[in-house]
């Protein structure tokens, strides 16, 4: 039985069976080829991604009004112009609005609200 075997290693292969083992061998490095690829990318993306992170951490704070976290320009100088005697009860910031809760003598109770990144104010809501 073992003499058998040592034939059958022995034995050139058919050449219609090289063929097919020749190709086999020629897909499977081109599929090694473009899992590598694949991987190399992967690894690449991974290694940008940290290295941008760092970068956005060193990074200068943006420029904030009052320490509110609304961005503005650096000297940014908005106005409100309220009628005499007028008094803000409360205030509330979302984005870059600010509501003003605000009581005018005569008028009774407003709410306002101020864009800074316009500058002026885009609603105002009598409070009955």
């Amino acid at each position: 039985m073992n003499a058998h075997d040592d034939n059958d290693v022995d034995k050139p292969l058919d050449p219609a069976v090289e063929r097919v083992r020749r190709k086999m061998m020629r897909l499977m490095l081109i599929s090694i080829g473009i899992m590598m690829i694949g991987l190399m990318a992967v690894l690449g993306a991974i290694v940008y991604k940290i290295g941008n992170r760092d970068e956005s951490a060193k990074a200068p704070p943006v420029a904030t009004q009052g320490g509110s976290g609304v961005p503005v320009e650096p000297g940014f100088a908005g106005r409100i112009d309220l009628p005499d005697g007028s008094r803000i009860v409360s205030t509330a910031l979302d984005g870059d609005n600010i509501l003003l809760h605000v009581t005018i003598p005569g008028q009774g109770e407003k709410l306002l609200v101020y864009s800074l990144g316009e500058d002026r104010i885009i609603a105002t809501v009598t409070v009955d």
